[in-house]
């Protein structure tokens, strides 16, 4: 899932580039590393394995291998395993030779990114498994930390979700504050039906008794914000499928299946970008 469509985790070329000069960056500074530098001897080889120490689901190979590569375009990599792989304690991922320095240098952003990714695809997975049979498709959310959208909502796709908007430019989601200021709910969904942008046209109810107004008003898909399952299946009856409805609001791992059965075509869940613990992977040096 890396680089069929051209692109690495989510990141085309450019900014692939701007984000690994920019992790680098943080982590070198102005003096660089200054612990290989004054340990390790220039000529010094190395070999290593990165390897993971608990099941997951892999996601960000590509990318932490292009850690490697940019400061080491020599180093030589062999890829164990692809994006989407499910693996267990011991797999390796990723077989490294090169030089020393350089390799030192890269190892944690590389594994900070593959940690961190391959955490989001897990957890993802997780809940993927957990509506399975009922229809309903998982939905990720803008929940993600500044800087790393595009590669979270990758991450979170190898894992098997459906990437909700990317930006804020991509859908109308009109909410709580946007109905409060526009006067109400009516008055907020046709203004943006109005102002044909051709984008879809959705809206957060919070109850039953706004579905009608929000459809009569022309919502063209509904977000149902922390309705209890009961009430979530009374909204899927007064709707009949005239639009597709989300379900949002606190799911849980231990909750997402009872809020899918319910008849809801999406879930949306913020933590598995949010909450996702970083997956366990570890580095493994020999000396080439």
């Amino acid at each position: 899932m890396n680089n069929a469509d051209g692109l690495v985790a989510g990141l085309e070329k450019e900014g692939l580039r701007h984000f690994l000069t920019a992790t680098l960056s943080e982590d070198l500074g102005h003096g660089g590393d200054v612990t290989s530098a004054v340990t390790v001897p220039a000529e010094a080889r190395l070999r290593a394995e990165i390897a993971t120490r608990q099941d997951i689901v892999l996601a960000g190979v590509a990318l932490a291998e292009a850690f490697f590569r940019e400061l080491d375009p020599d180093v030589v990599v062999e890829r164990c395993a692809e994006d989407g792989a499910h693996l267990k304690p011991g797999d390796p991922i990723l077989r490294i030779e090169g030089a020393g320095r350089p390799m030192l240098t890269a190892e944690r952003s590389a594994l900070n990114s593959l940690q961190h990714l391959s955490g989001i695809a897990t957890l993802t997975r997780q809940y993927v498994d957990q509506i399975e049979g009922t229809g309903c498709t998982l939905l990720d959310t803008r929940k993600t930390i500044p800087g790393l959208r595009v590669l979270e909502k990758y991450a979170a796709r190898v894992g098997g979700a459906t990437n909700h908007r990317m930006r804020l430019d991509d859908g109308i989601l009109i909410k709580d504050n946007h109905i409060a200021i526009a006067g109400s709910l009516e008055a907020a969904v046709r203004s943006a039906c109005e102002a044909d942008t051709g984008l879809e046209v959705q809206v957060e109810v919070d109850l039953i008794e706004q579905i009608e107004p929000a459809l009569g008003a022309g919502a063209e898909r509904l977000l149902c914000d922390n309705m209890p399952p009961d009430v979530l299946r009374e909204a899927v009856r007064l709707v009949a499928g005239r639009v597709p409805i989300e379900a949002s609001g606190g799911v849980r791992l231990e909750t997402i299946r009872e809020i899918a059965s319910t008849g809801v075509d999406y879930v949306s869940v913020g933590r598995i970008t949010q909450s996702a613990p970083a997956a366990d992977i570890g580095l493994d040096y020999t000396t080439a």
